[in-house]
């Protein structure tokens, strides 16, 4: 079914991203950094030496929005990547010119902070020492056992 110029599956929810489309950002983007992208809720999370540096959804490149980015940009197209989310930098025009896209995901990740540290697993003894069970066996038959 499509509606908008979006396809929806059987659910009325969007398609995935194609994974073509997100290899051809990553090789477009490849000489900016160290860079991967994940699978996150059917769309893609864009990596550059460990952060997070944009979003693939639907078949659109999200760039997330910092001040040097924005310069570079200069006219700036800001939309939000899914439904409830902060507006990101929506990339369209000069998404095959590799060399400016290298170059605006360097300037983006250089802008961002680094990633947060997980926080150590201590944590968890200490709460099941305390009495406190945060067994995810527990949690998992607790969800099974309340589903229909």
């Amino acid at each position: 079914m499509v509606a908008d110029g979006e396809s929806y599956n059987s659910f009325g929810h969007p398609v995935a991203s194609d994974i073509d489309f997100v290899r051809f950002i990553v090789d477009q983007i490849a000489n900016a950094g160290s860079i991967s992208c994940r699978k996150m809720f059917g769309e893609y999370a864009v990596y550059c030496d460990q952060k997070v540096i944009a979003l693939i959804c639907d078949n659109q490149f999200y760039v997330k929005p910092t001040d040097s980015g924005r310069a570079f940009i200069e006219d700036v197209l800001e939309s939000p990547p899914y439904p409830g989310a902060k507006n990101h930098f929506l990339i369209e025009d000069r998404i095959d010119d590799r060399e400016w896209m290298a170059e605006l995901i360097r300037r983006t990740a250089r802008e961002l902070p680094e990633p947060k540290m997980k926080k150590p697993a201590r944590k968890r003894a200490v709460k099941e020492a305390k009495g406190h069970n945060s067994s995810p066996s527990i949690k998992t038959k607790k969800r099974a056992q309340t589903r229909p």
